[in-house]
């Protein structure tokens, strides 16, 4: 089924694209919820029209998100977390909390535009920020313990004690 957005659906696609999905996800979900419209071919006409004379408008769209990437050059996030003995951490790190920890950084950014699988161990790891079709950015993202990690003290040699040799008595057998 051909179908035109409406809306940018997240995981599918943007406003205004032309996409082919099933007819059953259209049908049934698409179409009801008013996110898409049936691409006909009077319907793809309109829309190539209305893109024509919003061409401006979406230039601007882009080179505001153009904008808002330009803020995160350079810009790393490191997000405490409580760990277990090993190195995973009690639960998971993912979009919520990466925008709560630029939020904290003076970078207001949605949580529904970071895509990051969920970290659930310490380490280094990267996000994806969507601001744009068109507008990308990544960010690099460490996961570190909230306690510092207590190195153990290397324990003493143990101290043998040596045994006393043994004389080995030899007794001669009288025949």
């Amino acid at each position: 089924m051909k179908i035109i957005l409406k809306k940018d659906v997240i995981g599918l696609g943007y406003k205004d694209e032309v996409l082919t999905v099933k007819d059953g996800y259209g049908r049934n979900y698409l179409l009801p919820q008013g996110y898409a419209v049936l691409a006909t071919e009077k319907a793809v006409k309109a829309l190539n029209e209305e893109l024509k004379q919003r061409a401006h408008k979406i230039a601007k769209i882009k080179a505001d998100a153009e904008a808002k990437a330009a803020q995160f050059d350079g810009v790393s996030v490191s997000i405490e977390a409580k760990v277990s003995e090993g190195r995973n951490i009690y639960g998971s790190v993912g979009p919520k909390e990466i925008s709560a920890a630029l939020a904290n950084k003076g970078i207001e950014c949605d949580a529904k535009l970071i895509k990051m699988k969920a970290a659930k161990a310490l380490g280094n790891y990267e996000a994806t920020i969507m601001f744009h079709r068109e507008v990308v950015v990544s960010l690099p993202v460490e996961v570190i313990s909230d306690a510092p990690i207590a190195k153990a003290a290397p324990a003493p040699a143990p101290v043998v004690e040596e045994a006393p040799a043994e004389e080995e008595a030899t007794e001669e057998v009288a025949e």
